[in-house]
């Protein structure tokens, strides 16, 4: 086991690919499923929707965009169903005007409030683990080279990095790439967080009261999830049959 990270240093990379071995047992759910994506055994979950690129500029949030489509806002709900297109491949036919929101990445702004938050909810804030996932093309442009090694669970391989959540955004490898963390948790595995490359939105797996924080906040635009609700393009029966 190695030591823990100095509070004042950057993420540093990690051999400690043990630190991991307690996530895949517990990515129990069925295709699309939460706990596909983070860990089952957690008292609650929320999903944190990923902004869109507004027609004018600036971010907005799916319940915006749900006011110009005339789609219904729910905890499922699916970007492509909810701008009216028939294909998440394909969005040709989309109602929307503006952008689609990212997959697999946290902005800035949203990545440093959660992780003010999540920091109140730890008693290892300045010890945390980090993942990148392996398959980002600029991994072997720095010191995340392939002779580093992976954190290996179901359907990905990943990077892994340790330190503060003070520290993420801050970071030589985040201000390089902004990309945020597909996967990180803290040491005393009080929550865990997952940016799946595939996914809209992020999932936070912990407890009671951090996901009410989340959800009752105004920096998210975020709703509880269920473990077993499914995050599946063809999830979202309400605007999907509109």
């Amino acid at each position: 086991m190695e030591r823990g990270p100095r509070e004042d240093l950057e993420l540093e990379l990690s051999a400690d690919t043990g630190a991991a071995a307690w996530i895949a047992p517990r990515l129990t759910g069925g295709f699309g499923a939460v706990t596909r994506t983070v860990p089952d055994g957690f008292p609650a979950y929320a999903r944190i929707f990923h902004p869109a690129p507004g027609p004018n500029g600036g971010w907005v949030r799916w319940e915006e965009v749900a006011r110009t489509t005339g789609a219904h806002v729910h905890a499922v709900m699916q970007w492509h169903a909810l701008v009216g297109a028939q294909d998440w491949l394909n969005m040709t036919d989309s109602q929307w005007p503006g952008g689609n929101p990212e997959r697999g990445n946290l902005g800035v702004e949203l990545l440093n409030n959660l992780c003010q938050l999540l920091a109140q909810h730890t008693n290892t804030p300045e010890h945390c683990y980090f993942c990148i996932w392996e398959g980002y093309g600029w991994l072997g442009s720095d010191k995340l080279t392939a002779a580093n090694p992976r954190v290996h669970l179901p359907w990905r391989d990943y990077i892994l990095l340790i330190g503060s959540l003070a520290k993420v955004t801050s970071s030589c490898w985040y201000t390089a790439h902004r990309q945020s963390p597909n996967l990180f948790w803290s040491a005393d595995r009080l929550w865990c967080v997952a940016s799946e490359i595939d996914f809209d939105s992020t999932l936070v797996a912990g407890s009671a009261s951090l996901i009410e924080a989340i959800v009752e906040s105004r920096l998210f635009e975020a709703w509880r999830v269920g473990p077993d609700d499914s995050l599946a393009a063809d999830a979202d029966r309400v605007n999907g049959r509109r």
